[in-house]
């Protein structure tokens, strides 16, 4: 697609709500199981505290989508909370976000893969052992799907994701019917028990506390994703910032009666889970060989009437399916925050850059690289996984609402109007609510998570921030150094052209170099060779004058058998003795058909022009030469990406200065 089409990829509000929310949309599969997964390691005596973290993970999120609204309409660029952040508490606050946001969709993409796993291997446990495969095999396909462009991929990823919704409506609708019918369902696992943690028993005082404050920031992460259509407002169509906010709102709003609906339907079933099956009171058989179902799991088959309902395994498909798909979030956010960054210059510039198809294919691949070794180091393990999630959301969120509250402060300083002054004084109030409360989550998060495995994440987003300061450092030398401050100075031709043709034997490509460096008119000509054996170059001395060539021929000893040496410190003689002349170089090379032939051919023409580039004054030109071989890369063939954008040959070519000539 050329760059002018790009308008032609723009979202509708349809498909922008499954490319850019499918990850707090899919977190209520989740999100309720952390909570009853800390709170168990209690014993069933604390889930009486689900209801109340429930309630607090609820009114979290509500704020979080409010304040977010209010990033959309005040910065509709797409930089979301780097920009907000960077603009108004400066641009080492805005590294600390991108760094934590960059972390965060990595483990978005680990964790929504893995639990997507989950939920399969819930449906067919036979699968347990290919875990890790298939969690790489989804990132590899989300991958190949975005690679094509964002609007392609919202298109398939938008059945999957109102499937979810849907199923999971229907479930909680038929779930709480049957409750007031006095016909509760009932989950598999309400009839065990569950031993309280040794470490957990008997809590009191602060003890329970942290345990409820554990539960609650690990029920938090049905928040991940929410800042990402911040993110993403310039893939919006036009009203971007309108259609932007009403995604946001609509996103909001579903995702928060799903999950109250999975959490009610949780308790009403008695799902028990833990973190340990062994803990679980009247098992038979084997506990350790035992493998729990997903909560969402138990309910659907507690709902519909059995693990071989039809309802049980639409509803485990859409989850397994939306969860991967969860991941696509990741996808979009992660390859557009590194193209901000790149254009900022703390990233390399190659993240900038769109593919093909109009998408950050750099990015997009990056993303997909670091996430699968995520996953293969931690065996696509949710349990593992989740004590690295959510840090770097919860710090993104604080300081962009605090930098919020600076906007609305410098907007009221200019406002003069007594109506946008009530509006923005109502803004910065939500923004602030804002700051307050994902603050506290921040510290909670980090009291609770960090000895379990949040370091990690820490330590990721510290070395991100220290890289990405490096690399503006360096873009900014190499700027201040290639500038320039007068061209006369730069266009000042050199005083002679000092051209020598490397030779190693006589043959075509060498006569080739000859001739190309005849066509340059230097001001000096020679023919330079590295005497590594007497005999031959005196054969060579001997062919030189048979064949009549009227280029000097220097022959230059090498006792000690080198050849990059004693050319690099013959070409820096000359510049030492004429400081003002240019000295160009030229080297015969082969071109070659196939990647092993490389390995046979110019390898001493590759280590002699590394040398010779770092040595001032000095340029260095290759004169190729045709092998037959390389006859087969005119050839017509799979187009790979990026080809025709590249000006690769879709066709056959004509054959010009080959060997045939």
């Amino acid at each position: 697609m050329r760059s002018e089409e790009l308008h032609e990829t723009l979202l509708p509000k349809r498909l922008a709500l499954p490319i850019f929310a499918s990850d707090p949309l899919s977190s209520v599969a989740y999100a309720t199981q952390e909570i009853l997964l800390v709170l168990t390691l209690g014993g069933l005596a604390y889930l009486h505290f689900t209801p109340w973290i429930a309630a607090a993970v609820v009114a979290l999120m509500t704020v979080v989508v409010l304040s977010y609204r209010q990033v959309v309409h005040a910065y509709p660029s797409g930089g979301g909370s780097y920009e907000v952040v960077s603009t108004n508490l400066g641009p080492s606050a805005g590294l600390v976000v991108a760094a934590s946001l960059l972390v965060d969709y990595v483990m978005t993409v680990a964790v929504s893969v893995a639990s997507g796993v989950d939920n399969i291997i819930s449906a067919i446990p036979q699968l347990a052992d290919f875990r890790v495969l298939m969690a790489i095999g989804f990132v590899a396909i989300l991958t190949a799907m975005n690679l094509r462009g964002v609007r392609e991929s919202g298109r398939a990823f938008a059945a999957p994701t109102y499937l979810f919704i849907g199923g999971v409506l229907v479930m909680v609708i038929t779930g709480l019917i049957r409750y007031v019918l006095g016909d509760a369902p009932v989950a598999e696992s309400a009839q065990y028990g569950i031993t309280p943690d040794p470490s957990d028993a008997n809590l009191a005082g602060l003890a329970l506390l942290m345990l409820v404050l554990r539960a609650f920031s690990s029920g938090c992460t049905a928040l991940t994703g929410v800042e990402a259509i911040s993110n993403g407002v310039p893939a919006f169509r036009k009203p971007k910032s309108r259609n932007a906010a009403t995604t946001m709102a609509a996103m909001g709003g579903t995702a928060i009666v799903m999950f109250v609906g999975v959490t009610a339907l949780a308790l009403i079933t008695k799902v028990h889970i833990t973190d340990d099956a062994c803990r679980l009171t009247g098992l038979e058989g084997d506990c350790g060989s035992y493998t729990q179902r997903t909560v969402i799991a138990q309910i659907a088959a507690a709902v519909f009437g059995g693990e071989h309902s039809v309802g049980f395994y639409f509803i485990q498909a859409a989850t397994a399916l939306v969860l991967v798909l969860a991941a696509n979030t990741a996808f979009n956010g992660f390859p557009l925050l590194a193209s901000i960054l790149a254009q900022h210059r703390y990233l390399p510039r190659q993240l900038h850059s769109r593919g093909d198809r109009l998408a950050f294919s750099n990015g997009i691949l990056a993303l997909a690289i670091v996430a699968a070794l995520l996953l293969w180091g931690f065996q696509a393990n949710v349990t593992n996984l989740i004590h690295l999630y959510i840090l770097g959301v919860f710090t993104s969120f604080t300081l962009s609402q605090l930098g919020m509250v600076r906007h609305w402060n410098g907007e009221l300083r200019t406002e003069l109007a007594p109506a946008a002054r009530r509006g923005h004084h109502t803004a910065r109030a939500i923004n602030a609510v804002g700051a307050v409360v994902t603050g506290l989550v921040l510290v909670i998060v980090l009291a609770t998570k960090f000895t379990q495995g949040a370091w990690l994440a820490v330590l990721a987003a510290i070395v991100l921030w220290v890289m990405m300061r490096g690399i503006r450092r360096h873009y900014d030398a190499t700027s201040a150094e290639l500038a320039v401050t007068d061209p006369r100075d730069e266009l000042v031709p050199p005083s002679r052209v000092f051209a020598i043709v490397l030779v190693s034997r006589i043959h075509k490509p060498t006569l080739r170099a000859l001739a190309y460096a005849r066509a340059f008119r230097p001001d000096r000509l020679e023919a330079l060779t590295v005497s590594v054996d007497r005999d031959e170059a005196a054969g060579l001395r001997g062919r030189w004058e048979e064949y009549g060539i009227d280029v000097p021929l220097k022959i230059i000893d090498s006792p000690y058998r080198e050849v990059t040496r004693p050319v690099v410190e013959y070409v820096r003689s000359i510049r030492r003795e004429s400081p003002r002349d240019v000295v160009a170089v030229f080297i015969p090379e082969y071109v070659v058909g196939h990647w092993w032939e490389n390995l046979l051919h110019n390898q001493s023409a590759l280590w002699l022009k590394s040398r010779l580039l770092f040595t001032p004054g000095v340029m260095v030109t290759s004169v190729p030469w045709q092998l037959t071989s390389s006859a087969h890369a005119d050839r017509p063939a799979a187009r790979a990406p990026g080809s025709f954008r590249r000006g690769e040959p879709q066709g056959p070519q004509p054959r010009v200065g080959s060997h045939q000539e």
